[in-house]
């Protein structure tokens, strides 16, 4: 790309390179360019022919170079939608997907507004489960936990900008750190993909370990489905995000493990993505 060159030729030829490799291209040259050059998506329709200078020129091809080599956008830009807040993520976290929505949707479901419940989020990465939940369900008390220092270091700096002291973070393995204690609702979107898919390839910027977990990527769940059943209260939920084919087989190490009254919630796309099951 050369240098002074003007807006609406610099994304023609961002969305060219980005085409073979984004879903959006257009839209993620625009992203890119507005934060290159530090304005909103609009200004970028209004002043087409505005020219960038050297320094504005550089600062875009690096974020292009990257996103043609698979980085996330939300990596690029370092934050992330989810259930209308703007979360920070870091490659210590996974980019919170749109289909997680479907798991705060179905525990929200089962908090009434006005009643206080204790609500657990298994693994919380950048926050954003704990997040959603504590923002709707303002009296309820949230509990996060990550084995990873580096991701709850993300999640407490979301909680604080988004004003939400409703949760506690907590470090360690799943839920070691909570024994002891009983909660209402427990909720997960655990690693599920299988530790040989090749599809792992595709996602080679983001954390291993929260993607992955044994040879049929059910590892976590099987300890989840088993441990929980200490920490959980009487007639308490446990809701489990899991991959497309899996559901059956969640269903399984659920009833294997004493849960009773086990379900299935659909994604958007009608594919089976959220199993909840009471104890």
């Amino acid at each position: 790309m050369n240098e002074f060159v003007k807006i609406e030729v610099a994304l023609a030829d961002a969305v060219e390179r980005l085409t073979p490799v984004s879903e959006s291209p257009r839209l993620d040259a625009e992203l890119l360019l507005a934060r290159a050059l530090d304005v909103p998506r609009s200004y970028l329709f209004a002043h087409p022919e505005d020219e960038l200078d050297s320094a504005a020129v550089k600062r875009f091809s690096t974020t292009i170079e990257s996103r043609t080599k698979g980085a996330p956008l939300a990596y690029i830009t370092g934050e992330k939608e989810f259930w209308s807040m703007t979360l920070m993520v870091t490659r210590d976290t996974l980019v919170p997907r749109p289909e997680t929505e479907i798991l705060v949707d179905q525990v929200l479901v089962r908090i009434p507004k006005r009643e206080a419940m204790k609500v657990l989020d298994l693994g919380t990465g950048s926050g954003a489960i704990a997040l959603a939940i504590a923002k709707e369900r303002p009296i309820c008390d949230v509990t996060a936990t990550d084995f990873s220092a580096a991701a709850l270091a993300i999640a407490k700096e979301n909680a604080r900008q988004h004003s939400l002291p409703n949760i506690e973070f907590l470090l360690g393995d799943w839920l070691e750190p909570v024994a002891g204690q009983m909660f209402d609702i427990i909720a997960t979107n655990p690693p599920y993909v299988p530790s040989e898919d090749p599809d792992l390839e595709r996602l080679q910027h983001e954390p291993l370990t929260a993607l992955a977990s044994g040879a049929d990527g059910l590892d976590a769940i099987r300890r989840i489905a088993v441990d929980a059943t200490s920490v959980i209260k009487p007639g308490g939920s446990l809701l489990i995000e899991h991959g497309d084919e899996q559901h059956a087989a969640v269903a399984e190490i659920l009833q294997e493990a004493g849960w009773k009254e086990i379900g299935v919630t659909n994604d958007l796309a009608g594919i089976p993505r959220v199993t909840t099951a009471v104890r």
